[in-house]
């Protein structure tokens, strides 16, 4: 006599689902996250989960876990618009980042009076040209959350409300930096690239007149070889990690600095690290 309340088991010869396999795979009842994340990460489990799979669970268990400020655009990095800029300059910013959203800003990058859109103003400007542009008419509120709130809520949130951006806001309630729905889904699937990443390629590569285009993650000892030059690597390994020594932090996109005889350009960064520098070779100073 079958027992109708009992689950039915899965057929032989069909694929098991996700949750099938994962089942399958914790014999015993794991009684902590961490207890979960050994379990995945044990080699026995290759022939059940794929490392992407793997990668993306232990993603999940990681979100629940992790803060707002672990993983923000610090306010330093943060593109902005400012409420009474001209027209040109408001143009310039989204065309040069790239970016949907943005904080738009007051007196200073504390006032954050809402957030702008830019396709509301690409269709403004399109559909009547001609006319008076004032930014304020179409800032929208801004969604503020504290940087300790955790990132499985926060992308609850965003779902429920429709919100793509977010302002973070330490204890005194100064902006600490914004958080976007793409950045928490990359702490799930991992980086997300776009047209605007830096794709798989050579790590020097010659441009036009005396640009090359160099990977961030060369290492110096290569940069050394194909210039011919005798950069020390004493203090870091990669051309990003030089730039980054002379700044004193992560630089943004657009970027130079000029040191050890080169110029150095950053053509793709996010908000963890460089990926592509425009090196151009200076010449020597007379003495």
């Amino acid at each position: 006599m079958i027992d109708e309340h009992q689950p039915a088991p899965e057929a032989e010869d069909e694929e098991p689902t996700l949750y099938g396999r994962l089942r399958r795979l914790m014999t015993g009842e794991p009684a902590t996250r961490q207890d979960i994340v050994d379990i995945l990460r044990e080699g026995r489990w290759n022939a059940v989960l794929d490392p992407d799979e793997v990668a993306m669970l232990q993603g999940v268990l990681d979100v629940a876990e992790t803060q707002v400020r672990d993983v923000m655009v610090p306010r330093s990095q943060m593109v902005v618009l400012e409420r009474d800029a001209p027209k040109a300059e408001i143009l310039h910013a989204i065309v040069d980042s790239g970016h949907s959203r943005y904080p738009v800003i007051g007196e200073d990058r504390d006032e954050v009076v809402g957030v702008l859109l830019a396709k509301d103003i690409l269709h403004y400007f399109v559909e009547t040209p001609g006319q008076e542009f004032d930014l304020r008419r179409f800032i929208r509120p801004a969604i503020v959350i504290p940087e300790t709130k955790r990132l499985n809520t926060l992308l609850k949130e965003f779902r429920v409300n429709r919100n793509h951006l977010a302002i973070v806001v330490d204890e005194y309630g100064a902006t600490a930096g914004l958080l976007t729905i793409e950045d928490v889904l990359e702490e799930i699937v991992g980086e997300i690239g776009d047209e605007y990443d830096a794709q798989e390629a050579e790590p020097i590569q010659k441009q036009d007149g005396n640009r090359f285009q160099v990977l961030a993650l060369t290492r110096i000892e290569d940069f050394n070889q194909y210039f011919g030059c005798s950069i020390s690597d004493e203090d870091y390994d990669t051309v990003g990690g030089l730039v980054m020594y002379e700044l004193g932090r992560l630089p943004r996109r657009g970027e130079v600095v000029s040191c050890q005889g080169f110029r150095f350009k950053v053509l793709q960064a996010d908000r963890r690290r460089l990926h592509t520098l425009e090196v151009t070779p200076e010449p020597a100073r007379a003495d």
